[in-house]
């Protein structure tokens, strides 16, 4: 039975990070696993770096893309070339636990399930992890996920067996890993949420209150486009959206 879990990274111009990404895929508990490194067209020296890597371990598959197309279409690249069982993703500037694999597949198996995600921890520029956990509940279904982008895109796993790739493909939007998880929700299926520390979310020490501004544009433009909510469930929505953004990141 193929029990390989293919990982899709999607990498642009990402040199300063992938050599300690890539060690935390090797370093994974669970060793039947393949990395698909999707490189969008970088200038520096990402896919020499993904090359030398491949040379020394043949479970990494770099590709590289004809021209730079976003994240959303070099994901869906990666997927379409998974040949493992179970897909799972990982950012390229984001780190693994080393027993993430291992466990969530566990957890996948035992629930039965065809999504899984788990909690993670941000990190700073360093990926060093600064104690704040986003905790995440037993199961989620669409409408508790218009409230809450708690599924972090480094977390997901899904069991190709019980769900058509075709599904997991992302559209070509802003935030298009949460108009995917709400495209599967919508279609019938629940997110399983392993409530464990598994991934780190790398991002700056400074936060700029436009990134803020545009995430809450992000949103919005998903209930009104994506999901063609009310203008009044879109504000409901991303009331409880804010709120609950507010408290994951003080």
């Amino acid at each position: 039975m193929n029990e390989r879990i293919s990982i899709v990274m999607p990498v642009f111009n990402a040199a300063a990070w992938l050599t300690q990404t890539v060690a935390s895929v090797q370093e994974q508990t669970y060793q039947d696993w393949e990395l698909i490194a999707v490189d969008d067209c970088s200038s520096d020296e990402s896919f020499r770096m993904l090359q030398a890597a491949a040379r020394a371990d043949s479970r990494i598959r770099p590709v590289r893309l004809s021209e730079n197309v976003g994240a959303a279409r070099t994901r869906n690249e990666g997927i379409r070339l998974a040949e493992g069982r179970y897909l799972a993703f990982l950012d390229s500037d984001d780190l693994w636990k080393k027993t993430k694999l291992e466990k969530e597949l566990a957890f996948l198996k035992e629930r039965q399930a065809a999504f899984a995600f788990t909690a993670y921890e941000f990190g700073d520029e360093n990926a060093v992890g600064n104690g704040k956990i986003v905790r995440v509940p037993r199961t989620l279904s669409y409408r508790e996920a218009l409230s809450r982008t708690v599924i972090f895109t480094t977390t997901v796993m899904f069991d190709l067996e019980k769900i058509d790739r075709r599904l997991i493909l992302m559209p070509d939007v802003k935030s298009e890993d949460t108009a995917t998880w709400w495209r599967i929700l919508r279609a019938g299926y629940t997110a399983h949420g392993l409530n464990e520390n598994l991934a780190v979310y790398r991002r700056p020490k400074n936060s700029l209150s436009s990134n803020k501004a545009e995430a809450v544009r992000r949103i919005w433009r998903l209930y009104r486009d994506q999901e063609r909510l009310s203008a009044a469930a879109s504000a409901y929505y991303l009331f409880f959206w804010a709120l609950r953004a507010t408290a994951r990141r003080i």
